[in-house]
């Protein structure tokens, strides 16, 4: 009678190498509108986002988030009348998604005139100054749409149809001197210096409409080369010429490269940060966008990700696609608070009431909270493993996710580090289950590798300390 014994394969072990570097690390981050609106006067929302403090609320004691990135959105609406003219608004926009603009009129571009009311959009700009008042470094003015009076129909959420073009080109000049003029205001009375100004937003998108539910803009690569050259005269008139500009902001990977590739070399020089939103999630050419901002000498964020699942595990995949190809050095959340799944924290906007903690927070905890501003992003060679490395602090963080229904083996192999043997802390989220953010310290080093078991739909945090190169 005969027998077989079954061997069991190991698990290939991961080299994590640190001269494979993917740059250093800007940080995380989450655009204003329209939540800010809503909150921006609120501390507990402040530490929320923008520290590391353990923080009380709605009754849990959540991990801060640590980001230090802030965008503003300058606002397009105001209620004014201007010689028999109007602000048309479509039937399904709501007002918490309508942002307060300050220049009123565009007879005077002398902020100290009446054509300018700096009074408005107070919540907002409470959450800018809470924000740096708690270590945020990175300061983004961006528009949505112009002033509404600088559109062809007065409506600041698009034309009648799509793709239709909205700013008068006679305004072009104007849309520049808005952009500059706030920069300096803020600057000059809020002590906010904004690090980039970005005058798109998602501006080959074919959702601006008229009936649109927020302010938007469709403006094509020409008209937007034409606009850059402008707003870089009107940022230099006033003594910025040090504040960069970032474009384009388009909502897809494939739809970034397009813009980019219709810029003549001269209006490329003109920007110094490409700005992607990830909304193609699993799609578009990532990899293809990243080459050609290395080849271009352009510094690449992803500075804004939303979708409507709330458990994370959609972030955690396009996150970990993020880093292995399109490979940005920051990565910016569109709403921190909103409805259903599109929030960390489900949130009523209107109501301006809070209805959940979603997973999707916790998840975002295991990136924000460890991969810091100033780390080394090194490449891992799969998209299932992020790493980063703290030279000066002597840390390794290793972020994995296991996305499958059934748990795994991974290996971590450090043999390119001075490592000694001893324990690691880990952090571990299971949307799914019951898990949120649980830090254990049930791991160890051991000759020179981790060897980890991965729940099933799980992200998991590691922690490597007195890490030496070699």
């Amino acid at each position: 009678m005969g027998f077989q014994i079954a061997c069991r394969a190991e698990t290939p072990a991961l080299l994590l190498d640190p001269g494979k570097s993917q740059g250093t690390w800007d940080g995380w981050g989450t655009s204003l509108c329209w939540w800010a609106k809503a909150f921006g006067d609120r501390d507990d929302i402040a530490d929320l986002l923008f520290t590391m403090k353990t923080v009380d609320f709605q009754g849990e004691k959540l991990p801060g988030l640590g980001m230090n990135i802030v965008r503003y959105n300058l606002g397009a609406c105001s209620w004014n009348e201007i010689d028999g003219r109007k602000m048309v608004t479509g039937k399904t926009i709501q007002p918490f998604r309508q942002m307060e603009g300050f220049w009123l009129d565009g007879k005077s571009d002398d902020p100290k005139s009446k054509s300018w009311d700096w009074s408005v959009d107070t919540n907002q700009r409470a959450m800018l100054q809470k924000a740096q008042d708690r270590g945020a470094n990175y300061f983004e003015l961006f528009s949505n749409s112009p002033m509404w009076w600088m559109c062809r129909n007065d409506n600041p959420s698009g034309q009648a149809k799509p793709y239709q073009e909205n700013i008068v080109p006679g305004n072009y000049e104007k849309f520049a001197t808005y952009l500059a003029t706030t920069a300096r205001y803020a600057k000059d009375r809020w002590g906010i210096t904004f690090t980039s100004v970005e005058p798109f937003n998602e501006p080959s998108a074919r959702y601006w409409i008229a009936d649109g539910k927020q302010e938007g803009c469709y403006i094509g690569a020409k008209s937007q080369a034409a606009i850059l050259p402008l707003l870089r005269a009107k940022l230099d008139e006033r003594s910025l010429q040090d504040m960069p500009i970032a474009a384009s902001d388009e909502s897809t990977y494939d739809s970034a490269i397009a813009t980019w590739q219709a810029f003549a070399p001269a209006t490329k020089a003109l920007v110094q940060k490409v700005n992607v939103h990830g909304y193609q999630n699993a799609g578009g050419r990532r990899d293809l966008l990243s080459e050609i901002a290395t080849k271009d000498g352009k510094q690449l964020w992803n500075s804004e990700y939303g979708e409507i699942n709330g458990t994370g595990l959609k972030l955690t995949e396009n996150l970990h696609l993020d880093f292995h190809y399109l490979r940005p050095t920051a990565w910016c959340f569109w709403q921190p608070f909103d409805g259903k799944g599109w929030g960390a924290i489900m949130t009523d906007l209107p109501a301006k009431s809070f209805q959940q903690i979603n997973p999707k927070y916790f998840v975002f905890a295991q990136y924000a909270r460890h991969i810091r501003p100033g780390m080394t992003i090194l490449a891992t060679g799969e998209t299932e493993t992020i790493a980063a490395l703290d030279l000066k602090g002597r840390k390794l963080v290793i972020v994995v996710h296991n996305l499958s229904d059934k748990s795994r083996e991974k290996i971590f192999d450090l043999s390119k580090f001075i490592v000694p043997d001893g324990a690691v802390s880990r952090w571990i989220t299971e949307p799914n289950g019951s898990t949120r953010y649980k830090e254990q310290r049930d791991m160890r080093v051991s000759g020179k590798r981790i060897d980890t078991n991965m729940p099933a739909l799980s992200v998991q945090t590691f922690e490597v300390e007195n890490i030496t190169m070699p």
